[in-house]
């Protein structure tokens, strides 16, 4: 018996420390005393520290299977404490005893001690340990831990407190695997898919957020969706920073996790909270790293390339809040490659409506074709919100780039290399639609844009392919094309004093910002100033002009004048105001009455400005003096008038006092700094072959249009070629009333061609003989390929027909020799 009552005593030290822990009753708590001799006893020996680790684990399990639960947590405070205390080498085995315990716990089906299993791992999560682990993983503790946090548990209390524990063990996961180079497979796509989704799940569950805390329990304890949050931008902090070898895939890992959780959850429409996810994610990484979240969405937007108009709205908008915070950091590569993809999904937004259109007019669905064409709206708008947005937050040479690359993508009629694929019906809708949608985002690009140079704004690349869409027969084209001048021009933000065209009183009261202007732009002005008079002139006198079109046109004369116009400018100008009143007074080409008086309002405006901008009080005067007779006798001739009142069936020729005198001007202008005598010479536009490529109702349409006629009608015996050549060596018809006008006629018309070559400048004669010849060059070309055909070979002669091309081979028996070739 004696040898018997002696096994007790003769248990190992540290087995029989670990059972004095142990109270007779769990709920006295852990023995305070004897656990400060188990400290001690682990301090002195950390070698034993494997074994105390062992057998605790072992009563711990027991206790479970038991429902011991009081000892459970009694074992659990225990470990917590030793682990505090030592920092020895030998701590590693004793941490696998716990870590053991701890998956012991978070097995078990109690929400208790599921949670004490939590709160035992997030303090030895924050242990810092002096030499990194290469054996121990932590995949058990991710998939656990992801599990609580979808906890569906029937008690919503307990469901919150499950959840919480679980986003605080992701949490502790992520900070004791982040700082250990050998722990970097937690960073891979198989755990990512687990923790991700595990805090955006709690993030979109709003359900907890207009619960208020307990006096016992803070906010993040009673919230998962706010403790969520912060673990989400801790997890992204330490992904760009913590692991710097990683951080670029990483990162590049969230965002793709992240695009399919909203897909999975249908989170797209609407956007709200994938908003929210990305701007956290935006202001969480480096700024240096935005570039790849930028990329990742752009992938995304391309994956869902075929998905409703409203998903792609979203992610568009997720796009824009992303790129609204990349663009006051660094973006990296990727700035092209942004516009690229938004333009290409902007021309599929548009060929998707035009197809709904067509399946609309040829089905019964109106009401459903409708919503499907207004919600292909809303994508376009989000895409040029966002081109505009990137492009108006870039430097102003990145938006130089930028300006040019959407020009290039803007399709211009005559070019092969921009067509829409909607066939031949569809094809100048479509074409149409993309043009506009373009433009504007052009006029958001260009808002803001402050050139010292009108040549580095404009060159020509640019400037070539926006003028000719200034000449479509489209107002609202139009009126985009003159936007994105006063934008690119006015470089003193004077267009909100100019708004509205209108007789101003007193133009020094507006208080005009103006600088003296440059010798570049002098040069500028040289070389394209011809150019853009010409598209005014031509502009002004289209007959689908509204009110618009007039202001727009009023404030691109203003702000030339403020910006870009020296003396020589200013006759330039005056020489174009007259032209446009002596074209509505010949009114050779029909124009509607609106129009015709719509030009005379904007010539009245623009002089009344001009005359006081030069600060010329005879020039003024004789302005004023017009003015006030118009109001007495003609008020539909001004601008305050004309859209308001009843026009007149004609317009009274004979009473030169309401018009503008080129002769009085030329007087007023008389004396140094104005070479007043060009103002006897009258402007004429330059003519190019943009009509053309812009399909204008003009003289070269109509050639091209006479041409297909005859083609069509004569007889087989006269060829196109005959009919070209007629046509240019043929006089134009004219009617006059007897020869002696006839004769007059020519006369003055020599004299203003010898007055013109004596007076005008030289850039405008070269650019006027410039364009004769090249309307010359292509006609001959034209007659050149219609009659000079290459002779038969075997080789194969080349074929285009219905725009393909074939190759026939023509044997040598069966070619046809001239009679001298033959021997």
């Amino acid at each position: 018996l004696r040898v018997c009552g002696c096994c007790g005593p003769l248990r190992p030290r540290y087995k029989r420390l670990v059972d004095n822990i142990f109270p007779e009753d769990p709920k006295d708590g852990l023995s305070k005393s004897d656990m400060e001799k188990l400290t001690f006893y682990a301090v002195s020996a950390p070698e034993k520290l494997d074994r105390i680790g062992a057998y605790l684990a072992e009563r711990l399990s027991r206790d479970v299977v038991r429902h011991r639960y009081g000892n459970v947590v009694i074992a659990m405070e225990a470990l917590d404490q030793l682990l505090m205390a030592c920092h020895s080498q030998s701590i590693k085995p004793f941490v696998e005893s716990f870590l053991h315990m701890v998956a012991k716990l978070l097995e078990s089906r109690e929400p208790d001690l599921q949670v004490l299993g939590t709160n035992s791992f997030v303090k030895f999560a924050n242990i810092e340990e002096d030499t990194p682990s290469y054996h121990r993983r932590y995949d058990f503790f991710v998939s656990q831990f992801s599990a609580m946090c979808h906890s569906t548990h029937e008690d919503p209390e307990t469901r919150t407190r499950i959840r919480v524990a679980g986003i605080k063990g992701l949490q502790g996961v992520v900070r004791k695997t982040v700082n250990d180079e050998l722990q970097a497979i937690i960073w891979e796509p198989q755990h990512m898919d687990k923790l991700i989704p595990s805090m955006l799940f709690n993030m979109q569950d709003s359900e907890d957020l207009d619960r208020s805390p307990t006096p016992f329990r803070s906010l993040f304890e009673e919230n998962p969706a706010a403790l969520a949050e912060s673990c989400f931008r801790e997890l992204l902090g330490r992904a760009a920073y913590g692991n710097m070898n990683n951080a670029c895939p990483s990162s590049d890992v969230h965002t793709d996790q992240h695009a399919h959780h909203l897909d999975n959850h249908n989170l797209w429409d609407p956007n709200e909270f994938a908003v929210s996810c990305f701007r956290i994610i935006m202001y969480s990484i480096q700024a240096q790293h935005s570039h790849h979240v930028i990329q990742q969405v752009l992938n995304h937007l391309d994956t869902h390339k075929r998905t409703t108009p409203r998903v792609r709205a979203g992610i568009v908008q997720v796009l824009l809040e992303t790129v609204a915070i990349a663009a006051k950091g660094s973006v990296g590569p990727t700035v092209l490659e942004v516009f690229n993809t938004l333009l290409k999904h902007l021309r599929m937004s548009v060929d998707f409506e035009l197809g709904e259109s067509s399946r609309r007019n040829s089905s019964t669905s109106v009401s459903s074709g409708r919503g499907k064409e207004s919600e292909e709206r809303i994508v376009q708008n989000a895409i040029i919100q966002t081109i505009g947005f990137f492009g108006g937050n870039l430097p102003d040479y990145q938006r130089a780039e930028v300006m040019m690359f959407i020009m290039g993508k803007v399709p211009v009629y005559g070019t092969p290399c921009h067509t829409l694929d909607t066939g031949s019906s569809g094809e100048h809708q479509g074409t149409k639609r993309i043009q506009t949608m373009l433009l504007s985002s052009l006029i958001m690009v260009t808002s803001g844009f402050k050139s010292k140079s009108m040549a580095a704004a404009l060159p020509p690349p640019f400037l070539d392919p926006l003028f000719s869409i200034s000449l479509m027969e489209d107002s609202e084209l139009r009126q985009l094309v003159l936007e994105i001048l006063h934008n690119i021009i006015d470089r003193h933000d004077n267009r909100a004093k100019l708004r509205g065209i209108r007789i101003i009183p007193n133009v020094a009261a507006l208080k005009i910002k103006r600088e003296k202007i440059s010798k570049q732009d002098v040069a500028f002005m040289k070389k394209h100033g011809q150019q853009l008079y010409r598209h005014i002139y031509l502009g002004c006198k289209e007959e689908d002009n509204v009110h618009k079109n007039f202001e727009l046109l009023f404030t691109t004369l203003a702000v030339l004048t403020i910006e870009l116009a020296n003396e020589e400018v200013v006759i330039d100008l005056i020489r174009l105001a007259v032209a446009l009143q002596d074209m509505v007074l010949a009114n050779e080409e029909n124009m509607p009455m609106f129009i015709r008086c719509g030009i005379m309002a904007l010539v009245a405006a623009y002089l009344n400005f001009l005359s006081q901008m030069i600060a010329n009080p005879p020039f003024c005067q004789h302005v004023s003096k017009v003015i006030e007779l118009r109001n007495m006798d003609a008020p539909y001739l001004l601008p305050e008038h004309i859209f308001r009142d009843k026009l007149p069936d004609s317009l009274d020729k004979e009473d030169r006092l309401l018009y503008f005198q080129t002769s009085n001007m030329a007087e007023c202008l008389a004396g140094p700094g104005y070479n007043a005598e060009r103002l006897s010479i009258p402007y004429v536009p330059q003519v190019t072959d943009e009509d053309r490529l812009t399909r204008r109702k003009s003289f070269v349409d109509t050639v091209s249009l006479q041409i297909d006629i005859m083609a069509n009608s004569l007889p087989d015996k006269v060829t196109v070629a005959d009919s070209l050549l007629f046509h240019f060596l043929t006089p134009r018809p004219r009617v006059f009333a007897d020869t002696t006008g006839l004769e007059e006629q020519e006369r003055e018309k020599r004299r203003l061609v010898i007055e013109k070559f004596q007076k005008a400048p030289f850039e405008e004669i070269a650019a006027h003989c410039e364009s004769k010849a090249n309307m010359l060059h292509d006609r001959l070309a034209q007659i050149f390929e219609l009659t000079i055909r290459p002779p038969p070979s075997p080789s194969g002669v080349v074929s285009i027909s219905a725009g393909h091309t074939q190759h026939q081979s023509v044997p040598v028996y069966e070619m046809k020799f001239p009679d001298l070739c033959v021997y």
